[in-house]
């Protein structure tokens, strides 16, 4: 006798059902913007051709700290990230 196969969820139907959390969605678009601040940091310095070290000089940081920031996994303060849009030419606004 063939044993039945539990169905199959895919990823996009249990974020679905999690956002209906006001606190899950809150979480996750906390997350998704901190990733995106991470890579537009990341990509931004790129762009200039700096290395993290030169870019963490002119951000008056350590590397380790650039290093962190770029990886999406730790947050950033608010001071940091001034300095961070200093040292791209860029500066921070609320729009």
């Amino acid at each position: 006798m063939a044993q039945k196969l539990p169905k199959t969820i895919t990823f996009e139907q249990i974020l679905k059902k999690q956002l209906k959390s006001p606190e899950f969605r809150e979480a996750y678009n906390e997350e998704l913007f901190r990733l995106k601040i991470a890579s537009e940091i990341k990509s931004l310095r790129l762009q200039k051709k700096l290395t993290q070290e030169t870019f963490a000089k002119k951000a008056q940081m350590p590397q380790s700290v650039v290093a962190r920031i770029e990886s999406g996994k730790h947050s950033i303060s608010l001071g940091t990230l001034n300095r961070v849009a200093l040292a791209l030419g860029k500066r921070v606004q609320l729009v």
